[in-house]
């Protein structure tokens, strides 16, 4: 068992660096406000992943992974949602912010932990993730159940630890830059960053 469960921490540990919707998530909050809101925005993710899970184990997810259209439903609104927060990121960002600002701004409304917990649970390839690829590193000692919640809970502990570690570096770089300039295009390049994103996911197959 102790074999199994190292192999399914060395998968899942190299799936959760790999830069995805919830990473652009958490560095656009992180970098327009601040470690502390990065930080619960990746509570919201990880609070995200749990409800992936309890709908895995409880069998829903895997109704999702096998209808095309709900799929489909729910990868266009994670696309959307994507977008959408890249948008309103250049549109708060369409002049320099005034000298001397100190605050997160625009960028900052809302609760992060919210915005983690949406981009997470509009991200339809958990639901395939958890369905295709988890119950392959279940513990065979274990119930199924059992197993997945196990591997579910790992999960969650990688993203909580990789994310904060993310967010805690990104700090280390100090504030966002309050020169005009350098604030314009670090939010104009977060927004268009996100926009990509967004559509690289509304075009992605499977």
């Amino acid at each position: 068992m102790l074999t199994h469960v190292v192999t399914a921490i060395g998968v899942l540990g190299l799936l959760t660096v790999v830069p995805g919707p919830d990473m652009a998530v958490v560095t656009r909050r992180a970098l327009m406000a601040g470690p502390r809101d990065g930080l619960r925005t990746v509570g919201g993710v990880a609070t995200g992943l749990l409800l992936w899970g309890a709908l895995t184990v409880a069998g829903l997810a895997a109704v999702l992974a096998a209808s095309p259209a709900a799929y489909l439903a729910v990868k266009l609104l994670g696309a959307g949602y994507l977008v959408f927060l890249g948008a309103q990121t250049l549109w708060q960002h369409r002049r320099s912010a005034p000298a001397g600002r100190t605050d997160a701004g625009p960028a900052a409304a809302g609760s992060p932990w919210r915005t983690g917990l949406a981009g997470n649970v509009l991200n339809p390839k958990i639901a395939v993730f958890y369905t295709g690829l988890l119950p392959t590193l279940a513990p065979p000692q274990l119930p199924a159940s059992w197993g997945m919640t196990l591997l579910v809970l790992l999960h969650t502990t990688l993203t909580l630890a990789w994310l904060s570690s993310y967010v805690l570096l990104l700090s280390k770089a100090g504030p966002v830059p309050q020169k005009p300039r350098l604030h314009r295009a670090l939010g104009r390049t977060t927004g268009v960053a996100l926009i990509g994103l967004g559509l690289a996911v509304a075009t992605a197959s499977g």
